[in-house]
C-alpha cells in the first residue's frame, strides 16, 4: 500500500514539484498551501506521515505541528524550512516534530529521511510478544501508552525526548556516543556544529532525573553517554 503523505508548503513550485517526486517513488502526497488548509486535510483524511514547511500562511508550521502531536502520538512529522539555528530545530522537536531538513535540500537526502521515518515508525509498534513497558530502578516507559512514570509519578516527554529515552533504556547500561545516539534517534549522521544532542540529553536528565534518586543519565567525558542504575 502507498503511504499517505501530507506536505503543507506555501511555495507552489516546490511543492508541486516535491510531490511529483515522492509520486514517482509510490507516494501518496496532499498538498496544502497554507497551514489552515493543512489543518483540515490533516482532521478530515488518514495520512501516514506529515511535511511541514514552517513560516505558512494563516497558520504556521509549529501551530501546527503542535495540533498534530496533540491529536497523534506516533505519526511521523518532518519539518522542512530555511529556519536552520539550533534553537528553531529545538522548538521544532519540542512541539512533537520527528526530524528537520533545511531548505535548500537534496531530494535524494528528503527520500532516505521520509523512509526511514516511516519506517521507524512501523518498526515503532510493539509486536504481540514485546514486552511493552521499558524499565530500570523506578523509571518506567510505556511503549503502548507512550508514557513515562518515575516513582509512579507520570513525566510528560515530548516526542524526541520519548524516543532518546526509548534508546537509552534499550541500550542501558551501555556508553553510548553522540554519533550512535545521532543514526539512531534524529536517522541521520552526527554534525558536531550542533549542540543539539547535548540539549536534548540536558532536557531529559531536568525531567527524569533531576528531582528523582538514583541518577540514572551519566556522562562519560569525551565518549557519550549511559543509562545505567548505580545504587545496586
Amino acid at each position: 500500500m502507498r503511504p499517505n503523505i501530507l506536505l503543507v508548503e506555501d511555495e507552489k513550485k516546490l511543492a508541486n514539484t516535491i510531490q511529483t517526486g515522492l509520486s514517482e517513488h509510490d507516494y501518496n502526497v496532499t498538498l496544502a498551501y497554507n497551514g489552515k488548509e493543512g489543518k483540515d486535510l490533516f482532521l478530515t483524511n488518514k495520512f501516514d506521515m506529515a511535511i511541514l514547511d514552517i513560516n505558512l500562511p494563516f497558520l504556521n508550521g509549529y501551530e501546527l505541528c503542535k495540533i498534530i502531536r496533540e491529536r497523534n502520538k506516533v505519526m511521523p512529522i518532518m519539518l522542512l524550512t530555511a529556519l536552520n539555528f539550533t534553537e528553531n530545530k529545538v522548538e521544532g522537536f519540542e512541539l512533537g516534530a520527528d526530524d528537520y531538513i533545511s531548505k535548500p535540500f537534496d531530494f535524494k537526502e528528503l527520500l532516505v529521511r521520509i523512509k526511514a521515518l516511516l519506517r521507524r515508525a512501523e518498526i515503532g509498534k510493539p509486536s504481540s510478544d514485546e514486552i511493552p513497558v521499558l524499565k530500570i530502578a523506578n523509571l518506567e516507559l510505556d511503549l503502548n501508552r507512550k508514557e513515562a512514570r518515575r516513582d509512579n509519578q507520570k513525566i510528560t516527554l515530548t516526542a524526541k525526548e520519548f524516543q532518546l529515552l526509548e534508546y537509552f533504556l534499550r541500550n542501558q547500561d551501555k556508553v553510548v556516543s553522540r554519533e550512535e545516539i545521532s543514526k539512531a534517534v534524529w536517522e541521520t549522521d552526527f554534525d558536531p556544529q550542533t549542540n543539539v544532542i547535548d540539549v536534548y540529553v540536558n532536557f531529559l536528565r531536568k525531567k527524569i532525573d533531576k528531582n528523582f534518586t538514583p541518577k540514572l543519565i551519566h556522562t562519560h567525558v569525551g565518549m557519550g553517554y549511559i543509562l545505567k542504575d548505580d545504587s545496586n
